[in-house]
């Protein structure tokens, strides 16, 4: 058993309480979503990859994977959606009814390049249901904001060739828009469909 199955979702613990009663164990009782109560999330209309105006009402009804990233980036995007998709795909092999209920996202944190051509290039690599999504800087610092999600971009003032320092976390939403959990991208794609299997039903 990985230790996601031993309660730990990223840094916030998931309580589970087993019941003995003699020699049987009664089952245990369902936990709350680790993100329960948090503020996070909100309404948006960004753009995505085929340059068509995607709001987060499109989703209502759909459990939601979101990261945000940049598609310039040299190492952690890219390997953290690779991880994500290849656990949403044994997620997809293990529970297809489910699986179809979640959308996959990816934000770009750096709108200037990021452009809806890069981003169909890009998501194109990981997963044909991936979305990729862009706005102006200030529709994209609009929903950061709503996501706790930090960024920066670093280097010289002005240089074309630059990186963006960002908060590397992974979101799973609820149907209902409400933040369910941080799914842990660092972590194996078993560790990931572990995570997805225990909230998308």
């Amino acid at each position: 058993m990985n230790e996601i199955a031993r309660f730990a979702i990223s840094l916030l613990p998931v309580a589970a309480f087993l019941s003995l009663t003699g020699c049987n164990r009664q089952a245990a009782a369902p936990a709350e979503p680790p993100l329960a109560g948090a503020t996070l999330g909100g309404p948006f209309a960004l753009t995505d990859q085929d340059g068509k105006t995607v709001k987060d009402s499109d989703f209502a009804g759909k459990y939601r994977l979101i990261y945000f990233g940049y598609t310039f980036c040299p190492d952690v995007c890219p390997v953290s959606m690779q991880r994500l998709m290849q656990g949403y795909r044994l997620f997809e092999k293990a529970n297809p009814e489910a699986a179809a209920k979640l959308q996959p996202l990816f934000v770009t944190v750096d709108p200037e390049r990021d452009t809806p051509a890069a981003l169909k290039q890009f998501v194109g690599n990981f997963h044909p249901k991936l979305i990729g999504l862009t706005g102006t800087p200030e529709q994209i610092a609009a929903v950061a904001k709503g996501y706790a999600v930090y960024y920066r971009k670093a280097g010289e003032p002005g240089a074309k060739d630059y990186l963006m320092d960002h908060s590397d976390v992974t979101y799973l939403m609820g149907p209902d828009g409400a933040p369910i959990a941080l799914v842990p991208q660092d972590g194996t794609p078993q560790a990931i469909e572990t995570v997805l299997a225990q909230w998308v039903k």
